[in-house]
């Protein structure tokens, strides 16, 4: 769920992986890892990519949570 939506925002941003990876000073194959469930994101990460990409990581948990109940 946090891939898919991770992958969705940023492309409703128009930006590429690449353009993501460039600004985290990362290579483009490490936002598409994460964006393909290959990798975990860690919460440093999950915030710095959310900060480039407008993503709201609250409203996420909030889901995540509502699913888990």
């Amino acid at each position: 769920m946090i891939a898919s939506a991770l992958a969705s925002q940023r492309r409703a941003k128009g930006l590429s992986q690449a353009e993501v990876a460039k600004i985290l000073g990362r290579h483009q194959p490490f936002i598409a890892n994460i964006e393909s469930g290959e990798r975990r994101v860690d919460l440093v990460e999950l915030m710095d990519i959310a900060k480039i990409i407008d993503f709201d990581v609250i409203a996420l948990l909030r889901d995540l949570q509502d699913i888990a109940e």
